[in-house]
């Protein structure tokens, strides 16, 4: 696999211990880099001269803020942020829990707030910009039914990104997102169960309907959303910055 030389650059990951995330650290360590893989579950034993583990909950700005001094105090730096840590929860608009509300927005919004703040403070300071890549979704440029929370978080995070990425631009600090489709992750199989069952239909089914709405005719994989964020986080993307980049086989074309 061709791959963008990180040698040098140190990165942290949320929910980099399983699905996108693990697909997004194992690509930045091919590149040369060294990752904090942040999770909030995580086994510390897995941890390398090159990888980090940390446990941390990134809706809680104590454990965010201890988290980068830990892995500034191990690598001695940092240079890129992948903010992915995400979760999803169905229902029609009109039966969300406020429970279930605040559970994603907490992760998928104010996870990005937090981290990016305590990341974009220490890059400043650190004066050599640096790289932060939100993981949105298309369902942060559409509307999708039994989604209403998700699609809430992840609009969110795009309009976040755009005002990080106006305010940082002096520093050098280039923001952007990427912007997935339909991938194949345990969440995602998940989701296919719940909203089968609320929609009375089987996953299979589901399934079935989304390949049919890709124009690629197939879902993604992990590794295809890493190799945007391994572009991104990388030199090739320097005068990029405020951007929503669809890797969605076709699905979104906006």
């Amino acid at each position: 696999m061709y791959c963008m030389d990180l040698t040098g650059k140190v990165a942290i990951v949320t929910g980099g211990a399983q699905g996108i995330g693990k697909a997004i650290v194992d690509a930045l360590l091919d590149c040369g880099a060294k990752v904090a893989a942040i999770d909030i579950n995580v086994d510390p034993q897995q941890t390398t001269n090159h990888l980090l583990y940390l446990q941390a909950n990134v809706a809680k700005s104590e454990q965010v803020e201890e988290m980068v001094q830990t892995v500034t105090k191990t690598f001695g730096r940092v240079d890129i942020l992948v903010n992915n840590a995400g979760v999803s929860s169905l229902d029609y608009a009109v039966d969300i829990k406020a429970s279930d509300w605040d559970r994603v927005m907490d992760v998928n919004a104010k996870g990005v707030y937090l981290c990016s703040q305590a990341v974009a403070r220490y890059l400043k300071e650190q004066g050599e910009g640096g790289k932060i890549i939100n993981i949105s979704s298309q369902a942060g440029k559409n509307g999708y039914r039994l989604m209403g929370s998700y699609v809430a978080s992840k609009h969110a995070v795009l309009g976040f990104t755009k005002v990080m990425a106006i305010e940082l631009a002096k520093d050098q600090i280039n923001v952007n997102a990427v912007c997935p489709g339909i991938v194949e992750t345990d969440m995602k199989r998940n989701e296919r169960v719940i909203g089968g069952k609320l929609r009375g239909l089987n996953a299979e089914a589901i399934k079935d309907e989304d390949i049919s709405q890709v124009p690629l005719g197939r879902t993604a994989t992990p590794q295809d959303i890493a190799n945007v964020v391994v572009f991104l986080a990388s030199k090739y993307s320097d005068y990029m910055t405020g951007q929503g980049i669809n890797v969605t086989g076709g699905m979104t074309m906006h």
